[in-house]
């Protein structure tokens, strides 16, 4: 499947919003998020993801179809760059889309990385040990925060072999 990233325009917010409707619908088991009286997760803060310099937002897609979204946020240190939002929808996991798409993101943004995840969300824990192992060549640094979430770090100065990335 040809995967790839595409920034998401000030006129498609409306459709991040949407987006973030099915992240918050999947992550309420790990945050115990609620719908409003609605029936709306929490408004995201998807103006602010797309107005202020520090975070770049991208679509995924392949062949014009939304498969989901991503958010990078870029620090002031060195630099360094977190992966602020990273969702698929649930009918393309398992088919190896995250990991290109996390192979394109990185390759984009060269510095320091820290990606994080919530406390008891194994399987992206699991994605992301994996797929930093493997683009790293299991050169990262692991630890736990005071909420327990789970970090990785590593720094990323050189290409990727994109080959890989080909599933």
């Amino acid at each position: 499947m040809n995967v790839y990233i595409e920034e998401v325009r000030l006129n498609e917010e409306h459709i991040l919003r949407n987006m973030f409707e099915f992240y918050d619908y999947e992550f309420s088991q790990y945050l115990n998020f609620e719908v409003n009286k609605e029936g709306l997760f929490r408004k995201a803060p998807v103006t602010e993801y797309l107005s202020k310099d520090e975070y770049s937002s991208f679509f995924i897609k392949s062949t014009g179809t939304l498969l989901g979204f991503v958010i990078v946020k870029m620090t002031n240190s060195k630099p360094s760059f977190e992966i602020e939002q990273f969702s698929i929808l649930k009918k393309y996991n398992g088919k190896g889309i995250g990991k290109q798409v996390a192979i394109q993101i990185f390759d984009r943004y060269k510095g320091n990385w820290k990606v994080m995840q919530v406390e008891r969300n194994y399987p992206a824990q699991a994605f992301w040990r994996n797929v930093i192992k493997s683009y790293s060549n299991n050169s990262y640094y692991e630890s736990n925060d005071d909420k327990g979430r789970s970090i990785q770090e590593f720094k990323n100065l050189k290409m990727h072999n994109s080959s890989e990335a080909n599933y």
